[in-house]
């Protein structure tokens, strides 16, 4: 790809210099019949023939000679779009600035663990930073976005369990600062065993029967904690059912946070400040008395230097919270977030799109940027020093291992 960009570079530079060459030849054929006694010798008719030949022909250089400079200004704004490995050191560090940032912008759900890079690609302009195009799979895990826990210390949940899977398009900028997220969209759909017969199944969140469990279940947990504080609903995680032999069975997941109240008589309690408040996560099956609870720290007791960011999607509901909102069987990732209007995300620009031709020798549609990607040849087999350069040249060419989509991390 650069052999055939300098060549062509060369090429266009000959082209020029000739032009060059013609008009000034022109110019100094035009000057000399003025100056010498030929425009005596010519009538005014010929005369002023030549000079309209000479005009149309000056035109027509002048033109060429524009149109060369504006090609070649608009090349060198051209972007260049580069194609790493897609499990090179280079995506997975952006993978991870993309995953960290998708996790601390959501108060709401559970972390999202990094699964699989699909896609990545380094687009470079002039006087511009880098930007960073990737295509990234997020699996669930069973940690609540409150939970303390780095989120690869949390376990994923499984198909049987019914994962969460999020395919997202993020947009990172490479500045002098580092790597910073621009703009992400994500799409979020279930994962399952198929054809499970007995496995527990998802139910909506704002399920009667579900509601019920979570408000015993929550009853019993604020008279036989020892954390002297009494705890609301701040929001429901998941909720499902499960056909066993005495009919359906229960089980919730919901997140709760301390309110103002010691005691459990207490009927006014206000949840108290996120910064401040204990949260926790519990998980309810089949019964009241079947609940288990994991108390978090407050967040400024975990880390008193993180920056409070900008959150895009938080509940805070309380005793009084209405779960109809979410008429939903789990929650979902933000659909857009482009704060700086960007654009990059809501539609490919042609002067960004691979344009590779449909066969050796054919030439695609039209010029696209300069792309390189870059592979990683596998090891070539011995060859035997006797085989014949000809016979080397016949052989099948080596093709190379994909390097995208790269390696799954988990399923």
């Amino acid at each position: 790809m650069v052999h055939w960009c300098h060549l062509r570079n060369r090429r266009q530079n000959i082209f020029t210099l000739t032009i060059w060459s013609r008009l000034k030849y022109t110019v100094f054929i035009y000057i000399y019949i003025q100056q010498t006694i030929l425009s005596h010798l010519l009538s005014a008719h010929l005369l002023q023939e030549i000079r309209l030949l000479f005009s149309m022909q000056l035109c027509t250089t002048l033109t060429v000679l524009g149109l060369l400079v504006t090609g070649s200004w608009a090349q060198g704004l051209m972007p260049t779009i580069r194609l790493p490995p897609c499990d090179s050191p280079e995506a997975e560090a952006a993978a991870l600035v993309a995953q960290d940032f998708l996790n601390a912008q959501h108060t709401h759900g559970y972390k999202h663990v990094l699964n699989q890079i699909d896609e990545f690609k380094i687009v470079s302009r002039p006087l511009q930073a880098d930007t960073y195009h990737l295509e990234l799979d997020f699996l669930e895990t069973t940690c609540h976005v409150l939970d303390p826990t780095p989120v690869s210390l949390c376990p994923v949940r499984q198909k049987i369990n019914t994962a969460i899977e999020a395919d997202c398009d993020f947009v990172l900028a490479n500045t002098t600062l580092g790597l910073s997220v621009v703009a992400f969209k994500c799409s979020t759909e279930t994962e399952s065993v198929d054809e499970c017969l007995g496995c527990p199944q998802l139910i909506p969140l704002n399920d009667t029967d579900g509601i019920q469990l979570i408000k015993t279940s929550l009853d019993y947990f604020n008279k036989n904690n020892t954390l002297n504080t009494k705890f609301a609903l701040l929001e429901i995680g998941r909720m499902g059912s499960q056909i066993v032999s005495g009919g359906p069975r229960y089980f919730a997941e919901y997140a709760i946070i301390g309110t103002n109240c010691t005691s459990q008589d207490d009927d006014i309690c206000i949840p108290q400040n996120h910064a401040v408040a204990i949260h926790g996560l519990c998980l309810a099956e089949g019964s009241a008395n079947g609940v288990d609870c994991k108390i978090f720290a407050p967040a400024q007791a975990s880390n008193g230097t993180v920056p409070v960011q900008q959150l895009l999607h938080a509940h805070t509901f309380g005793p009084q919270h209405n779960p109809a909102i979410h008429d939903l069987k789990h929650h979902k990732l933000t659909a857009l977030h482009d704060p700086s209007a960007s654009g990059l995300l809501s539609a490919e620009s042609i002067e960004l799109m691979e344009v590779m031709p449909a066969a050796v020798g054919v030439p695609a549609a039209k010029e696209a940027p300069i792309v390189k990607r870059e592979v990683a040849a596998p090891e070539a087999p011995a060859v035997d020093a006797t085989v014949s350069e000809k016979a080397t040249l016949l052989s099948e060419p080596i093709l190379l291992a994909p390097v995208c989509p790269g390696k799954k991390k988990h399923f």
